[in-house]
């Protein structure tokens, strides 16, 4: 089967048969280029999608990750962009080895093409020319023939012709006989002339055509094969990678079966425990016999009691009023573990009572909701401003506890740091004594004092976090053994000065307050509005306290003390880690809670007996 003896007469039509399989060949690239630019979309798709829900670097969004379910997401979406990575790949592949191959050779295969129709029509051309030489000679032998049969008859018709002369009838003849020679010659070469075109016309289509078919057969053919062997690469780019997308799924997989939803469990108690205990069941309180307080070793009744006044037989108070009147607090003191001269200096303090209590009572109701916008704002609005303290006292016990944990490994690993400098440096001395010209040993005593120092420094600071990690775990005494309003089971269990942080950590209400784990809060400042609705008479005192430090109170609201001081207490701490004091009829005030020791009695009378200053 060859185009050459079956196709002979269809040059034109495998002309355009040719070009159609060029632009078949141009059409599979284009749709392989496309392909290409799919997987280069989809994989930067992939790897944006990916990229999206990794989570940020020193967020709260990654400390999330420690679970064993957004470990597996984690996985996944490390999966998912090598997953990407190989249809990256596959792009890569097809246009390497199927579009700049196929480009190439579509090339030359146009050259190619070109080339083989142009030595087809350069035989075509020929063989017409040859044909056209062949008539031109037919031609030429008839006229000549024609000619030569006139020149017969007119030279028969003179010679029958009795008036001719005999001059013209032998001119006549000689006439005849010329074209009758030319007749002859004529026919010799048109018969030399269909012999050249019918040798010339056999080779044409029995030698020069087959010959020019069967190359453009066989370009054809390869191109055929070309485009085959580029499917199957096609397929075969696909197939190199699929062992390695199984991988990324079976990982997936594997990340998914390794969600642990009892160790998440474990993980979020370890998380938010506070180490607090349930509060103890509330006392009875018996009002059927006067009495001026009865005080509740609960902290659930302290909290409930935050939200309003405690009855007081014998005196007017305010809190038969709630909730509109309150008396004004300083913002919550530093914690137990800070320094006296750390004490805040508190806000402003109420002023006296200048009208009326039924005149003032009737003017709040005429601006009710302002007034409990602001007390809203008052109670419910802080501001943020900073870290929590050194110590993480205003964490609860357990979380305190991992702070502590976390910060003693921090500073452990740090010293290994240094000492392992410092090790380095001291060979390196060592090294200098021993071979002068490599460097003067005294050249790194500098660092090397440095280094002590910074060790130093950090040892000191891992015995003080230890020693604060050893208070919370119970293996030291407390700090202050001074009794502090706490929750009674926590209190009988942790008799120390950690107590502390469960004021710090309890809002006025009661209720536990998260944010004050990592920042300080500042209180709304007063304003006129709690102002104006002071007490007309003093409270009675509750018990006496003794100044365990001295307390400069500079702002309104607060009450100096000196250490040693003792003073008459006549409202007890509510949770805010405030006391309120009196030191006579005129003075009174609030205190840091850590700042007192603090002595209630049941049966105190309100009556100012003589106070000394005494020492610890």
């Amino acid at each position: 089967m060859s185009w050459g003896t079956e196709l002979w007469d269809q040059f034109d039509n495998l002309e355009k048969h040719t070009q159609w399989g060029i632009d078949v060949l141009e059409k599979y690239i284009k749709f392989v280029k496309e392909r290409t630019e799919i997987e280069l979309s989809y994989a930067k798709q992939l790897r944006n999608l990916s990229k999206k829900y990794q989570p940020k670097k020193n967020s709260k969004e990654e400390e999330e990750y420690r679970y064993t379910s957004t470990r597996a997401f984690l996985a996944t979406l490390n999966e998912m962009n090598d997953y990407a990575g190989q249809h990256e790949v596959i792009s890569e592949n097809m246009t390497s080895l199927i579009t700049a191959e196929l480009t190439r050779y579509v090339q030359e295969l146009k050259q190619e093409r070109k080339s083989h129709f142009h030595d087809g029509r350069k035989a075509q051309q020929h063989i017409e020319t040859c044909w056209k030489q062949l008539e031109a000679s037919k031609r030429r032998f008839e006229r000549d023939c024609k000619e030569a049969d006139r020149a017969q008859q007119y030279f028969e018709k003179m010679d029958a012709d009795i008036n001719v002369t005999k001059a013209d009838v032998e001119k006549a003849r000689q006439q005849a006989q010329l074209r009758h020679q030319m007749a002859e010659d004529s026919k010799a070469e048109y018969s030399s002339t269909l012999q050249k075109f019918n040798s010339e016309q056999h080779e044409h289509y029995y030698t020069h055509i087959p010959n020019i078919f069967q190359k453009i057969q066989e370009m054809e053919e390869r191109r055929i094969v070309r485009i085959g062997e580029s499917m199957k690469t096609f397929a075969e780019v696909d197939r190199q990678v699929i062992p390695i997308i199984g991988k990324c799924l079976d990982e997936i997989t594997k990340a998914a079966e390794s969600v642990d939803h009892k160790n998440d469990s474990q993980m979020v108690i370890e998380a938010f425990k506070s180490g607090f205990e349930p509060p103890g069941d509330v006392d009875f309180e018996d009002f059927t016999q006067p009495m001026k307080r009865t005080v509740s070793e609960s902290s659930l009744s302290n909290s409930r009691g935050d939200g309003k006044s405690e009855p007081k037989f014998g005196s007017k108070s305010k809190g038969k009023l709630w909730p509109f009147i309150k008396k004004n607090k300083p913002p919550p003191p530093p914690p137990a573990s800070a320094s006296p001269s750390a004490v805040p200096n508190g806000p402003q303090s109420p002023k006296q009572q200048k009208e009326p209590l039924s005149h003032r009572f009737n003017e709040f109701m005429t601006s009710k909701p302002k007034i409990h916008c602001f007390r809203s704002l008052k109670r419910g609005l802080s501001l943020k401003l900073g870290a929590g303290p050194e110590d993480f006292s205003n964490l609860p016990p357990e979380q305190r506890r991992k702070k502590l944990q976390q910060k003693v490994d921090e500073l452990n690993r740090d010293i290994q740091k240094e000492m392992d400098s410092r090790d380095a440096l001291t060979k390196m001395k060592d090294v200098y004594i021993k071979n002068p010209q490599m460097g003067d040993a005294a050249s790194v005593d500098h660092r090397l004092a440095e280094l002590g120092q910074n060790i130093e420094k950090l040892r000191l600071e891992v015995q003080k976090f230890e020693g604060w990690l050893a208070e919370v775990e119970g293996r030291l005494p407390a700090r202050s053994e001074q009794p502090r309003r706490q929750s009674g089971v926590y209190e009988a269990q942790n008799p120390s000065g950690v107590n502390s942080c469960a004021q710090d950590r309890e809002s006025p209400d009661g209720s536990y307050t998260e944010e004050q784990s990592q920042e300080t809060e500042m209180k709304v400042p007063a304003t006129d509005f709690d102002d104006e609705f002071d007490d007309e008479e003093p409270l009675p005192t509750i018990g006496t306290c003794k100044a365990l430090y001295t307390f400069e109170g500079q702002n309104e609201g607060t009450i100096s003390v000196a250490e040693g001081e003792m003073l008459y207490v006549i409202e007890e701490d509510k949770g805010d880690g405030w006391t309120r004091i009196r030191r006579n009829e005129d003075e009174e005030g609030y205190v840091p809670t850590s700042y007192v020791e603090v002595y209630l009695d049941k049966n105190a009378k309100d009556v100012h007996k003589p106070l000394q200053k005494i020492s610890e």
